[in-house]
């Protein structure tokens, strides 16, 4: 890989934590009215204090799963195209190359496992889900107001279990 090459990538790189950041601070409440920040976290047009205080609250945390959700694509993103300029590299030793195509491998399949699981466990009732693999071990975290009944942790095991083939699954709970 020459210079050239070098500094596309990490233009292209800062480009897209640029937009994560941007797109983040778009995705956010907003605070201020004509450019004056109350601070509150409350809008200068509601009528009731107590509604305002709970939908920001709500609002922060649903916006964990949404978030972390974005966070995670991100970084998934930035990993498989390093690791795609480094399998397209020619200048590398074909021990790396094979090397980053494994990598590049399980994580395009670790990304494809996330997804099914959270959709699986979306279809079979619970309301929002987050799963990350890394190392061949899962972690869920739910969604929900109490701890999870043994048949709940059963049905979770059993999704990822029959979508990713990992048994060693840590489960949490994210309290609305």
């Amino acid at each position: 890989m020459n210079k050239k090459q070098a500094v596309i990538i990490v233009t292209l790189l800062a480009l897209i934590i640029c937009v994560g950041v941007v797109a983040t601070k778009l995705n956010s409440p907003i605070n201020y009215v004509n450019g004056v920040d109350n601070g509150s976290g409350k809008s200068t047009i509601s009528l009731n204090n107590s509604d305002s205080k709970k939908t920001t609250q709500t609002q922060s945390k649903s916006q964990f799963f949404e978030e972390t959700r974005l966070t995670r694509d991100q970084k998934n993103a930035e990993t498989l195209q390093t690791l795609k300029s480094l399998i397209d590299d020619n200048n590398a030793s074909k021990e790396n190359r094979a090397d980053a195509e494994k990598k590049y491998t399980q994580l395009a399949m670790n990304t494809n496992y996330e997804m099914k699981i959270e959709t699986t466990l979306k279809s079979k009732g619970y309301e929002d889900v987050i799963c990350s693999i890394e190392n061949d071990k899962a972690r869920v975290i739910v969604k929900g107001k109490d701890k999870l009944a043994d048949k709940d942790t059963r049905v979770i095991k059993d999704v990822v279990m029959s979508v990713s083939q990992i048994q060693d699954v840590e489960i949490e709970i994210k309290q609305n």
